[in-house]
């Protein structure tokens, strides 16, 4: 027995073929949606790429970008089929080739389940691409004067100053590296030289942040040089004094800003997913109801749709035999190449 056995007449079809036509256009709509999404993300990443430990944090931007296209093309092909539908002589071109079409449409929905799927487990390695990238993006910090590092210290000013935020984990990351030039430095003058050799390292290490810590916000003058030194500012101890720098680390306002983001993506891709699934089912509806016509001379004579012509149980062991004949054909193959080669 057919699974969800729907019977049309000539009005019914044509009603459906309409609906099935505006859903296919409103689903080519999602796709350039998807498309939209994947290139702002990947504008959005590439904006501060210098912060990114690799180049694999653009696998899913460009996935989304891919996926979108053939959203697109899958269902402008999709739409074209319904409104030929309305027409037995142009419809005849498409018929056969609409089962091949509808087994990869499901194929491309359970893609696109997978690509919204890898937007919300895209925290997990972004958490790891992140750290690693503003770690290092620190260290190079002070390099303004080396190739392909001369910008590192406007993106990171920049950052700190749009998402509020300080250091890798908090602020106290910049007191573990050196963030200042040695070209701004006075090698001559003792304290220089104390804080150079207090290290093993050889970096002049400082209790400080650079401007771009600062919070605007605050009504005393921002303190980011001598920080735990509670004699270098009047009225100030660091351990109860309300800090006038951002105390939130970086890598989690990105991870933030980014998850969010990417959470955004894969729930509007999920209910494309359940668009595209919708668009399919009417596309198999009307396919199977210009198949079963009791005078297919007569268009206005009544039809049978559904989704699968046998229950999922028969449809899933019809597929398992087909499946166990063809490796049985290849087998059969194989072995007469063998014969053939021994003769």
């Amino acid at each position: 027995m057919a699974l969800m056995l729907v019977k049309f007449d000539l009005k019914k079809r044509v009603k459906l073929a309409q609906t099935v036509w505006f859903m296919y256009w409103f689903a080519v709509m999602a796709g350039v949606l998807v498309f939209s999404m994947g290139l702002f993300f990947k504008i959005e990443l590439r904006k501060r790429s210098e912060l990114m430990d690799n180049n694999e944090s653009h696998f899913l931007p460009n996935l989304l970008i891919f996926m979108g296209l053939i959203t697109c093309g899958i269902n402008a092909f999709g739409g074209k089929v319904c409104y030929d539908s309305l027409d037995p002589t142009k419809f005849a071109k498409w018929k056969p080739m609409l089962k091949t079409f509808l087994v990869f449409c499901v194929g491309f929905n359970v893609l696109l389940l997978l690509t919204a799927l890898l937007c919300f487990l895209m925290n997990i390695p972004m958490q790891f691409t992140l750290a690693e990238g503003l770690r290092n993006g620190m260290r190079y910090y002070k390099d303004t004067d080396t190739p392909g590092r001369c910008y590192m210290k406007r993106t990171l000013d920049l950052m700190q100053m749009e998402f509020r935020c300080c250091g890798n984990d908090n602020f106290r990351d910049w007191f573990e590296i050196q963030w200042v030039s040695n070209r701004y430095l006075d090698f001559s003058a003792k304290e220089v030289r104390d804080r150079i050799g207090s290290n093993v390292d050889g970096q002049y290490l400082m209790d400080g942040v650079p401007f771009s810590c600062c919070n605007p916000s605050s009504p005393r003058p921002c303190i980011q040089f001598q920080m735990t030194n509670n004699s270098a500012h009047y009225s100030y101890d660091h351990y109860t004094e309300e800090l006038n720098v951002w105390r939130r680390g970086c890598r989690d306002a990105l991870l933030s800003y980014y998850g969010g983001m990417m959470n955004t993506i894969g729930a509007l891709v999920v209910l494309v997913v359940v668009l595209e699934t919708a668009v399919t089912v009417g596309l198999q509806y009307v396919d199977s109801s210009l198949s079963t016509l009791a005078n297919p001379e007569d268009p206005e004579s009544e039809s049978e749709g559904w989704i699968l012509e046998k229950t999922v149980k028969e449809t899933f062991t019809d597929i398992m035999a087909k499946m166990k004949s063809m490796g049985k054909g290849t087998k059969v193959e194989e072995g007469g190449e063998a014969a053939a080669a021994e003769s």
